[in-house]
């Protein structure tokens, strides 16, 4: 284990403070996380628009996406020890102002080379958000209520992956694409202020305090690198899915834009429902997290392999929810995993460890799927390179030891 000094129990460790005050750091969070996410999700909305001024070939759609993931990985563990030096609301603002004023300059890109460059500014910028999100949780939640508080904080994704496309593709007729990021820019960097404004951190046992957060000791923990392989895999399949089915049923069988883009809100739709769901099962079941996270990513792999042998828009549309309950389900579980493994004072910097790992699969998987498309022509080959993701990540889950330091 990392923490000799701390109990294992979870029933004998200082409850997080019970407040309805927790509630309004649980909403700001989640809207600090969604605008980060929307952010980082609108360029797959214009991407296919844009690319001729920007001299993009299909191949390459998913470069920039590639460029904002390879700075959101560098800051990612040095964001979550920040964390934990720091505090998350500290963090949390580090990140979102930042991030809003590179989304802004994004609009003026006129160049793969400066597009490419500010990518990876807002990256940068971007990397301590989940971290200081989850701890800010962790500690205002106890154990009796922390899976459905992660299951309500990682709804921000899935509800990201709901606006982005309902919203994105009318606002780009209106506005244009730079106009798009000019006003998500504003509107981050505003969030940002709020959590300034409205945030405070949860105090922790002085024993739990004065722990000095140690990347290193990470690395020895079996069961926290067995974590970090499985949501690299996970990771691989919901992003690769997300940043990649638009493109993939508009090219594969020329299904229009709107449509591809609505079959995606359905998508998001069912992941929304699932998470808070999933969360409260967890905690009426005593916190068991394992078994039940086994199943999501065997269902999650199944169902890549059928979404991909499908062949009309109808087909699609049915399969879509049942789809994004599966590519999402297992994100607030996974994430209590790591808090409760690593223990309260090492919250940020183990999931700014895990996250960076587990983003590395965001940085990989546009440029594989892209590769294995354009070289097969095959849909379905390119769900089949998804569906290796979550397939590890079943696999590897068999082996975690699951216990709780908090």
């Amino acid at each position: 284990m990392i923490h000799t000094k701390l109990k294992t129990d979870a029933a004998d460790t200082p409850a997080a403070p019970v407040s309805l005050y927790r509630w309004v750091v649980l909403a700001v969070a989640w809207l600090a996380l969604l605008f980060a996410f929307i952010d980082r999700l609108a360029w797959a909305n214009v991407a296919v628009q844009v690319s001729g001024s920007l001299g993009l070939p299909v191949a390459a759609l998913g470069a920039l996406v590639t460029a904002f993931y390879v700075g959101y990985v560098a800051s990612n563990a040095l964001g979550g020890l920040g964390t934990d030096r720091f505090g998350p609301t500290r963090m949390l603002a580090i990140a979102l102002i930042p991030l809003g004023l590179a989304t802004f300059a994004f609009s003026y890109t006129t160049s793969v080379l400066m597009g490419l460059g500010i990518q990876v500014l807002m990256g940068l910028a971007a990397g301590a958000d989940y971290a200081a999100c989850v701890k800010l949780t962790a500690t205002w939640f106890d154990f009796r209520m922390r899976g459905r508080a992660m299951g309500l904080l990682t709804t921000a994704s899935s509800a990201a992956v709901i606006l982005t496309n309902a919203i994105v593709p009318s606002l780009f007729k209106w506005v244009g694409w730079s106009g798009v990021y000019q006003i998500l820019g504003a509107i981050t960097a505003a969030v940002g202020v709020l959590c300034i404004c409205l945030l405070r951190d949860a105090k922790l046992p002085a024993l739990v305090a004065g722990v000095k957060p140690k990347m290193s000791a990470l690395f020895r923990d079996r069961d926290l690198v067995l974590l970090a392989v499985i949501g690299f895999g996970a990771l691989w399949g919901t992003w690769g899915f997300t940043f990649w089915v638009n493109a993939l049923m508009v090219k594969g069988y020329g299904i229009s834009a709107a449509r591809a883009g609505f079959i995606t809100v359905v998508f998001g739709v069912g992941a929304i429902i699932s998470k808070p769901l999933v969360g409260l099962l967890s905690d009426l079941i005593g916190g068991k997290r394992k078994a039940i996270l086994i199943i999501c990513f065997a269902a999650f792999t199944a169902m890549l392999l059928i979404f991909g042998a499908l062949k009309t828009e109808m087909a699609f549309l049915v399969a879509a929810p049942f789809l994004g309950v599966t590519a999402f389900i297992y994100t607030p579980l996974l994430v209590a995993m790591v808090a409760e493994i690593a223990g309260p004072a090492l919250v940020g910097t183990a999931y700014g460890v895990m996250n960076a790992i587990w983003q590395l699969s965001s940085v990989i998987v546009p440029i594989v799927v892209g590769i294995v498309y354009q070289q097969t022509n095959s849909l379905y080959a390119a769900f089949v390179a998804l569906a290796i993701g979550p397939l590890v990540a079943t696999v590897a889950m068999c082996w975690v030891k699951e216990r709780h330091l908090f």
